[in-house]
């Protein structure tokens, strides 16, 4: 029997491009050109593509904490109320999907994302797959189940027409969850990308691994904007998956040596050996990822996936016919009373260290505490502290977020600070957006389950 890439190699230009093909490969060789980049148009320039700062770019560039959902509502439940709605609960950008697959659907919920102040990040646009995750991009137009650079090029200017003129549009979902060997084809369409539209950003999840090597190379290979991943820690029978910190610092790791931001996703329903999560549980998972460096905080999901996807899915912030569960309310709290106002503090600085104080064993992957030119001890309590530093080297000041390891009992917590080094402290406040200070000692900290706060010290 012949092969099915075989039945597909001879006729895959018309298959992805229509009947225009030839036209818009030239097209696209022109564009390309006429944008410093003949390479696009079948040499090796895409490669050579500036890779923006995440400073500049949606989402991760400017002062706002980004905050963003998967599996919002599907295609008829996509109204102006609903779209408010998700606004409403402290939300700044949707991962489309939930059977969002038409660029006329894509195009109206862009218009609705625009009108209640949302940015999209668009996935399953059928241009964007077949440039990035159902064909490999290569130099041999006869390799099978491959598109040239050219093609790839006119695939991407199709996308970035059709729902570039929407403010709303913060760029595009590459690929969601690729294994190692997409890498370089992964390299090739984010070029491409910041060839033909340098504004957007290029957005790619990565798998739950234990594996360092393979976010180092998706930072290497891939030179990315920021690195994203998903791992829900919360399982059945009040479990925690045991590797949950180890996958933790080893993003970290790789955002740290790429210096780009790290995101995360963080679970809000069962499904499969996970459990439905408290309040106080999506407070923690927020708390541990920002303590570890987190840049960006995704919801998984938002709308709930119905039962014929077959994975057990409970219910999420919003059920399968769209009423509210106790979840949404705890996220708008979380979103809009915390998570924005403290991530604003920390987005601009840099992950110093992240270690685990009075816990004995200590989780697989995590540090212990040990002390610090800033901090001398911290007793009591199991918690996690996550210190910060300034970009700017002459700011000697150090940011510490303390979070409560449990997200179930309370932790008492002291942390000593070195009154030789420390010469003021201020506490954040997140009402107030302000630090308020307090005397240079021993500081006392009640923190609930899965809270945290955050602790500025200024150099002597």
């Amino acid at each position: 029997m012949q092969s099915p890439h075989e039945i597909l190699g001879p006729s895959r230009r018309s298959l992805l491009l229509g009947a225009g093909a030839t036209a818009l490969t030239a097209a696209a060789g022109v564009a390309t050109t006429t944008t410093a980049s003949a390479a696009a148009a079948g040499a090796a320039g895409p490669a050579t593509a500036a890779v923006p700062s995440p400073d500049t770019l949606p989402l991760t560039g400017g002062p706002d904490f980004p905050i963003g959902l998967f599996w919002p509502p599907h295609p008829y439940a996509s109204t102006t109320e609903r779209f408010a709605e998700i606004r409403t609960a402290g939300f700044d950008f949707i991962v489309s999907g939930n059977y969002a697959g038409d660029g006329n659907i894509f195009q109206y919920q862009l218009g609705l994302a625009r009108d209640a102040g949302l940015k999209m990040l668009i996935s399953d646009d059928i241009q964007i797959r077949n440039m990035s995750r159902w064909f490999s991009i290569s130099d041999t137009p006869t390799d099978f189940l491959s598109v040239t650079p050219a093609e790839a090029s006119a695939l991407y200017v199709r996308a970035r027409d059709a729902y570039g003129p929407y403010s709303s549009l913060a760029g595009f979902n590459f690929y969601d969850e690729p294994g190692a060997g997409w890498f370089a084809t992964l390299a090739k369409a984010l070029a491409i990308s910041r060839e033909l539209a340098p504004q957007l950003l290029p957005y790619i999840n990565l798998l739950p691994s234990d594996d360092a090597t393979y976010y180092r190379n998706f930072v290497d290979v891939v030179q990315p904007s920021l690195i994203s991943f998903d791992r829900y820690p919360l399982l059945s029978e009040g479990r925690e998956d045991e590797n949950y910190f180890h996958n933790w610092a080893i993003v970290r790791d790789a955002a740290l040596h790429g210096d780009i931001p790290a995101w995360t996703y963080i679970q809000t329903l069962a499904y499969n050996n996970h459990r439905e999560p408290t309040a106080a549980e999506l407070l923690w998972q927020v708390n541990i990822s920002l303590a570890y460096g987190a840049k960006g905080i995704q919801y998984f999901t938002y709308w709930t996936p119905e039962a014929a996807r077959g994975e057990g899915f409970g219910p999420a912030l919003i059920t399968v016919d769209g009423q509210r569960t106790p979840r949404y309310a705890a996220a708008k709290k979380i979103n809009t009373t915390w998570l924005h106002q403290v991530g604003r503090e920390l987005k601009p600085l840099v992950s110093e260290s992240v270690v685990h104080a009075n816990e004995t064993p200590l989780p697989n992957g995590a540090v212990g505490f040990t002390p610090t030119e800033f901090v001398t001890d911290v007793s009591r309590s199991p918690v996690v502290l996550g210190t910060f530093r300034s970009r700017d080297a002459a700011v000697k000041d150090r940011w510490v977020l303390v979070a409560n390891r449990s997200h179930s009992t309370l932790a008492p917590t002291v942390v000593s600070v070195n009154e030789q080094t420390v010469g003021s402290v201020g506490i954040f406040q997140p009402a107030k957006q302000a630090y308020a200070a307090r005397r240079v000692g021993p500081i006392p900290l009640e923190l609930a389950p899965g809270a945290a706060t955050l602790i500025k010290l200024g150099a002597k």
